[in-house]
């Protein structure tokens, strides 16, 4: 199922679109310390992981400059698509980890041969879930939210768990969570990230598969 999902070019495209109505709110929203306008400033990035017939688009990182001057403040909205400055897609980085979990050899080489993540980098994504995620003020915030405890030890699949739906959505659902830990933005205290309910992503990414 974990791989069937990552290889889905229209869950990817439904994520960039995701990260489109993110980048329009902030756009809408403007520059907060002076309330100026934003103008378009992508960058480009070099996503791994993700199946190949994507949107060139995919790989731009969305971000805007704030357009007076003396200000020229830079606003990069969260993300669906890309955790920090980590070269694997969200997506990647916790499905491969998941599936790390209790693996065995066979399934270490499934992941390796789907995303071309070596096992080295797979330990570095378990000991980032382990200890650098769970130490987050994130995640401190949150932990106590969720029905059942998950331990450190357990993250991220657990975790993933956690949310409700099918694989699509409950993944949806963990990259909308993990998503202010995706930008170093400034943003206004009431900004929030209106995106489709995760509920719904199945006929979205339906839709736009016509």
């Amino acid at each position: 199922m974990y791989i069937q999902l990552l290889q889905d070019a229209r869950f990817f495209e439904f994520l960039l679109q995701c990260d489109r109505d993110l980048a329009e709110a902030v756009r809408r929203a403007g520059c907060g310390p002076c309330r100026g306008k934003l103008h378009q400033a992508d960058y480009p990035r070099k996503p791994r992981g993700g199946p190949k017939e994507l949107d060139p688009e995919f790989s731009l990182r969305l971000s805007f400059c704030c357009a007076v001057e003396g200000c020229r403040c830079r606003h990069t909205p969260p993300s669906f698509r890309f955790l920090d400055r980590r070269v694997y897609l969200s997506a990647v980085v916790v499905l491969a980890a998941a599936m790390r979990q209790g693996s065995t050899p066979t399934r270490v080489r499934q992941i390796r041969d789907l995303v071309g993540v070596s096992p080295r980098t797979l330990s570095r994504w378990r000991t980032w879930w382990r200890t650098i995620f769970s130490k987050s003020s994130l995640w401190k915030a949150a932990r106590g939210t969720f029905a059942i405890h998950v331990a450190a030890a357990d993250l991220p699949r657990a975790l993933l768990d956690q949310f409700r739906g099918d694989l699509t959505d409950r993944l949806c659902s963990f990259l909308r969570f993990l998503a202010p830990l995706t930008t170093a933005s400034i943003f206004g205290a009431g900004f929030s990230m209106p995106i489709a309910d995760p509920q719904k992503t199945r006929a979205v990414i339906d839709k736009t598969s016509r």
